[in-house]
């Protein structure tokens, strides 16, 4: 079943007119094709995300406005914080592409940082950032959730 992080890595796909790699019978991992593939995907949602945060600028200058009314300035100073909150994130993630393109860079790209496995065409297609294999982030989760509770 699709989550909401596959949704929004499909719509990006369908964003930037690609479809998810498929990978062929034999074919090693992390060839030249699937490298291509992944940092075309990483910089269209880069370029995504930079421009969200160019409208939500433009937004916030084009509808600020002092109210008179304290109930109409008080909605106003939560919309805009909710959006710098979100644009904070998107920020963070845009540092997390930079980092996973300069890994691609570097031919370093599609393994796992703990173990060394290879993260697998499917997981990278679902979650490009990600830099560790399904397991490893599995038991990094639940040694956060230990630590946490």
């Amino acid at each position: 079943m699709p989550t909401a992080k596959t949704n929004k890595t499909l719509g990006l796909l369908a964003l930037a007119s690609l479809t998810p790699y498929k990978e062929k019978k034999g074919e090693e991992y992390m060839n030249e094709k699937q490298m291509e593939h992944f940092r075309l995907l990483l910089k269209v949602w880069r370029d995504q995300l930079r421009q969200e945060v160019d409208r939500t600028v433009h937004h916030m200058q084009d509808e600020a406005a002092n109210f008179p009314d304290p109930v109409d300035r008080a909605a106003q100073e939560e919309e805009f914080s909710l959006e710098l909150r979100t644009r904070d994130r998107e920020r963070k993630l845009i540092k997390k592409i930079e980092k996973t393109l300069k890994r691609i860079d570097e031919d370093d790209f599609g393994f796992c940082d703990t173990c060394g496995i290879e993260i697998g065409v499917r997981r990278l297609e679902a979650r490009p950032t990600a830099d560790m294999c399904i397991d490893c982030k599995t038991m990094a989760e639940i040694k956060e959730k230990q630590l946490q509770g």
